[in-house]
């Protein structure tokens, strides 16, 4: 649907644009998505469902947990480094950010460019409505010289149409290590297309994780209060409240596993036991033998020459990059390559 022509609520300083209001077709096309992973060899399920409501309230405590370094590291680097990403410009640029969650971080870079330009308009797209809504009236209320125009858009398919309808420079954020989802060639293809959006003038934030030791990759993703289980799980209770299926939770186990060789953590829900489990609103069921996965994330390391391939293939040039003392996580400002 065009954005112009799409719902919204708001205030002068605060508007929730919902593109996914008119039709809500969110449901068929879950079980459109369930039903070609369960199907495939071997099973799947797609990563971006993980994020309903409460899939967004799991992963924002995964996000404060102890073996989870991602969301902290990335947080002190943008503590130590926000102005210098946000500098540049003679007016402030539209800050755009990519997959925004609760924005608890995107706050250092909106503090530092307040600072240096005393305004600024923020557009915070993300699929969870809840969390969108929350972290925008947040935003607004603690920072009086702050406008949000926020998307429930998915942003890969949102990126074009939200980037026409605004005007002059703009500094595109995408953190948490979110690109690490994507497989390499989709990687590239999602930012090809962020960078056919920019200007000369327009920069992309780009946090990443680094690739480092394999117990503290996988204890990231197995921690011992078991949140990231549960996280994990939700996808099953998900397909039980949407689709009607009899997913038996405690009949699957969590399981992450770093694969050194292709550079990834990866999730799986693994069964316990030989069972059938019907879906009704996907026209399917699904038999699993004991020990079978469902393979449901991928989170890819890097290294800092990879990156800068990346950056390469996709259309931009490194500009200036920071890291931690440990060299654990990364922050990079690409610029489009002319």
């Amino acid at each position: 649907m065009p954005i112009e022509s799409a719902p919204h609520v708001g205030t002068r300083r605060l508007v929730i644009v919902d593109q996914f209001a008119p039709s809500r077709s969110e449901p068929a096309a879950f079980a459109k998505a369930v039903r070609r992973g369960l199907l495939a060899r071997p099973k799947t399920l797609p990563w971006p469902y993980f994020y309903d409501a409460i899939g967004s309230e799991l992963f924002e405590r995964i996000c404060d947990l102890p073996e989870y370094y991602p969301t902290r590291t990335e947080d002190a680097i943008l503590r130590a480094h926000a102005d210098a990403m946000v500098a540049g410009w003679l007016g402030a640029p539209v800050m755009i950010e990519l997959g925004s969650g609760s924005s608890t971080k995107t706050r250092r870079l909106i503090a530092s460019a307040l600072g240096l330009y005393g305004r600024l308009h923020y557009v915070p797209i993300d699929v969870s409505p809840t969390a969108l809504v929350d972290s925008a009236g947040t935003l607004v209320r603690t920072f009086p010289q702050l406008r949000v125009t926020g998307y429930v858009a998915d942003y890969r398919g949102a990126l074009a149409g939200i980037a026409a309808q605004i005007p002059g420079p703009k500094l595109w954020v995408f953190l948490g290590s979110s690109l690490g989802n994507y497989e390499a060639d989709d990687a590239v293809g999602l930012l090809r297309r962020v960078a056919t959006t920019m200007d000369a003038s327009d920069r992309l934030l780009l946090g990443t994780d680094l690739i480092k030791d394999r117990a503290t990759l996988e204890a990231a993703y197995d921690d011992a209060q078991g949140v990231t289980a549960r996280f994990n799980l939700n996808l099953l209770a998900r397909i039980n409240r949407e689709l009607g299926a009899d997913f038996r939770l405690e009949a699957f186990a969590h399981h992450a596993v770093y694969r050194e060789d292709l550079g990834r953590v990866e999730m799986h829900l693994v069964s316990r036991s030989d069972q059938v489990v019907r879906i009704p609103r996907a026209e399917l069921d699904v038999r699993f033998l004991q020990g079978e996965s469902i393979h449901t994330e991928n989170s890819h390391k890097y290294t800092p020459e990879g990156l800068r391939d990346l950056a390469a293939r996709s259309g931009f040039l490194e500009e200036e990059a920071w890291s931690d003392r440990d060299g654990l996580f990364r922050v990079q400002r690409w610029r489009p390559r002319p």
